[in-house]
């Protein structure tokens, strides 16, 4: 279970009664986050698995964006579940009613964004209870996502006034679908900043020189960019102590239609440039079809086959020969 994702158990064990009103919510918006997560991944060597998503300690870009968005998750379905009337002593925001835009007034109910990120943070943050130079990094990421969310947003505007002539709009921010926050995310995630720390004076543990080295490595980062402290392991390679499986036996699209350019790179990316083939395997998949309704009351279905073709990085018959060898010489 991801770290984050445990934020609904520990609460729910020990926390107050108001957590009680948020724990669905922070529960789905974590999931949201992690799903979200393999979808802006699925075709990257790092592809978001839930063995990775514990973390195990890594500091990389990779676990950056999982606490980006994941924390973006949480503040995104407590805003929407606040607008909706779901939770208790929340509702629409109101705040700038009545004010005069460019052409247009606020009005309407706008999502409270503002709620949804106070909350976010007094849950989220506290699982992150250490003064380290991990803690930090964690907390900056956490406050990335959420400043996403709120960079995200839409206005949307209504149109008054006789025969629809639109001579009054009336407007309200709305957030952006999710999808939409995690893209963004995935190009904070290929602008990492590593940080670079003074490693002597972060080995002072919690003192002030330790403190100090901090505030000076985060001194130039802006609040809405990723940061990271490790640089990534070799994804194409198994590592089963740190979750990572490698890229042998995943799929790859070489052709079809409405690909991105980086799906269409993805057999390259996977397979080529980790050492591995492209394999074609077919298999026949049998669905029922031209279905027919009959009063009363059956359906009468055909059995219709289907040839489908996946594309998946394998070894080569020689690298597995020379692996093979290696083994039976032994270490070098």
């Amino acid at each position: 279970m991801c770290p984050v994702h445990a934020i609904a158990g520990n609460f729910l064990m020990t926390g107050s009664k108001a957590y009680l009103t948020y724990a669905k919510s922070l529960q789905v918006g974590t999931q949201s986050g992690i799903e979200e997560c393999k979808h802006q991944f699925t075709w990257d060597r790092w592809n978001c698995p839930e063995s990775a998503v514990q973390l195990k300690g890594l500091r990389t870009r990779e676990t950056s964006f999982v606490h980006a968005i994941s924390a973006a998750g949480v503040m995104f379905v407590l805003t929407r579940n606040c607008s909706m009337g779901d939770l208790d002593n929340c509702g629409c925001d109101v705040s700038r009613n009545g004010k005069i835009g460019q052409g247009w007034l606020w009005g309407g109910c706008s999502d409270n964004v503002d709620f949804g990120e106070r909350i976010s943070k007094q849950y989220v943050d506290a699982q992150e209870s250490g003064q380290d130079s991990r803690a930090a990094v964690n907390l900056h990421n956490n406050q990335a996502g959420r400043l996403a969310v709120k960079a995200t947003m839409k206005r949307i505007c209504r149109c008054h006034g006789m025969s629809e002539s639109c001579s009054v709009q009336t407007c309200w921010s709305q957030l952006s679908d999710f999808r939409g926050i995690g893209a963004y995310l995935k190009v904070k995630h290929s602008q990492a900043q590593k940080l670079d720390i003074d490693k002597k004076r972060k080995r002072a543990g919690n003192s002030a020189e330790s403190r100090g080295a901090l505030v000076d490595a985060f001194g130039s980062v802006p609040e809405t960019e990723l940061i990271y402290l490790e640089d990534s392991p070799d994804y194409c390679k198994r590592n089963i102590s740190l979750g990572l499986y490698g890229t042998e036996g995943r799929e790859c699209l070489q052709h079809g239609e409405g690909l991105t350019q980086w799906e269409r790179r993805s057999c390259r990316r996977l397979c080529h440039e980790c050492g591995l083939r492209v394999e074609e395997r077919r298999a026949e998949v049998v669905t029922s079809c031209n279905c027919k309704f009959h009063w009363c009351c059956k359906v009468n279905c055909d059995d219709c086959s289907q040839v489908v073709v996946k594309h998946v990085c394998t070894r080569s018959a020689a690298t597995e020969g020379h692996a093979l060898r290696r083994r039976h010489r032994g270490p070098k």
